[in-house]
């Protein structure tokens, strides 16, 4: 590695543009940002990146709009939607060739796309939240740790791990170096397959459909099916997802869930990367996931009425 870390961040939403402030914020760090809106490269390349809400600071970025105009990075951090992984991985390729490379991303089945494409894979989780409010300008919303570790098929080695983690942490990012990474990935994956989906079709807050003892139900339901699922790979999940459940009611019950931020914004959801993805690992496992087939289906059938139109 050189003597200045290089990061590349794909994707540069909300929690794409809080993980790139705060890297850059870090000394001996040069961020390189990449997104396809062109009006937040722009002012992030001129002004640098702002962060306001739960820290106030701007941090130096330098901002692209394809990732082949990427110089090559020390590290990668992967922040698109699911769907978006293949696409966008793919075009910054030739900088991440060398990289060691994190997915901070929804669902399950990202870091085997990423796999595909660079050597060095890492599994990442984070609960972080944030809303990007103007171009070059991300609102914290919502402190939370980070964890990382080597993706078994294909791992970055440990000690990159540990490097990546301390450099999150020094910015302000508490983050940490695991072994084995998938209980917080799959605490994360478990609760939002059971809310995000059931907020989408309804058009209900996280709060609300987790108080509803009709949608509760459903909500108990989905995590019941994915916990059989994660039993079966023998994953120990960092807490129980029914904890997670009864802090959002707490702490967050008028959130709204990306996926039913996507539905309100008549975009395609991360379905499939979410219940779509533990319906997957039910399958190789041996083990029926009726009710997360559903909620995929019902989803992407919603998805489809928006360019159905009248019949």
């Amino acid at each position: 590695m050189t003597s200045v870390v290089r990061v590349a961040v794909i994707g540069c939403g909300a929690i794409g543009s809080l993980y790139a402030a705060h890297l850059a914020r870090v000394p001996g760090v040069e961020v390189w940002a990449v997104d396809p809106w062109a009006e937040h490269m722009a002012a992030i390349e001129a002004g640098g990146l702002r962060v306001t809400g739960q820290a106030e600071f701007t941090a130096p970025v330098r901002a692209r709009t394809s990732g082949r105009d990427l110089p090559p990075c020390d590290f990668g951090l992967v922040a698109t939607k699911a769907l978006h992984t293949q696409e966008a991985v793919a075009g910054a390729r030739a900088a991440l060739a060398g990289a060691a490379v994190v997915s901070v991303q929804n669902g399950l089945g990202n870091e085997e796309v990423i796999a595909g494409l660079v050597p060095r894979v890492m599994r990442g989780s984070i609960v972080t939240a944030g809303t990007v409010v103007a171009p070059g300008v991300v609102r914290y919303d919502a402190p939370g740790d980070s964890w990382f570790g080597p993706f078994e098929p294909r791992p970055a080695a440990m000690g990159e791990v540990e490097r990546l983690a301390g450099l999150l942490t020094a910015g302000g990012l508490r983050t940490h170096a695991l072994g084995d990474a998938r209980g917080p990935q799959w605490t994360k994956v478990i609760f939002n397959a059971a809310t995000s989906p059931v907020a989408a079709l309804t058009g209900l807050c996280v709060g609300r459909v987790c108080t509803d003892a009709g949608l509760r139900a459903q909500v108990d339901g989905l995590i019941s099916e994915a916990l059989a699922v994660c039993e079966r790979a023998g994953v120990a999940l960092l807490r129980p997802p029914q904890e997670a459940v009864e802090e959002a009611i707490a702490e967050a019950y008028e959130h709204k869930p990306s996926m039913l931020q996507d539905v309100l914004a008549r975009r395609a959801t991360e379905i499939g990367a979410l219940n779509g993805g533990i319906a997957a690992e039910g399958r190789r496992a041996g083990l029926p996931t009726p009710r997360h087939d559903c909620m995929v289906a019902l989803v992407r059938g919603l998805e489809q009425s928006w360019s159905a139109g009248p019949r």
